[in-house]
């Protein structure tokens, strides 16, 4: 455990801002899981969205977003009729 009283906030913020990151790539997960799940425009819209702010944001790496998001598109112009 840190002594000084900066390190002692310094874990306070890491804590804080562990549980926040946590809470908001749980979220990116459970968008593209719904988008996997039933490949709707809005659900492939509302995944790629989230995922370009975890990547914003630093919470999903950048290529590993761009990656996600060509496969949602992939498999939503698989599902709809050309």
């Amino acid at each position: 455990m840190p002594k000084l009283k900066s390190s002692k906030k310094k874990l306070r913020q890491a804590r804080t801002h562990t549980a926040h990151n946590r809470a908001q790539r749980s979220a990116v997960k459970t968008a593209v899981k719904k988008a996997r799940a039933t490949p709707t425009t809005e659900t492939v819209r509302a995944a790629i969205r989230a995922l370009d702010r975890g990547a914003t944001k630093g919470q999903v790496h950048r290529n590993a977003a761009a990656r996600k998001k060509s496969r949602l598109a992939r498999l939503l112009a698989k599902q709809q009729p050309q």
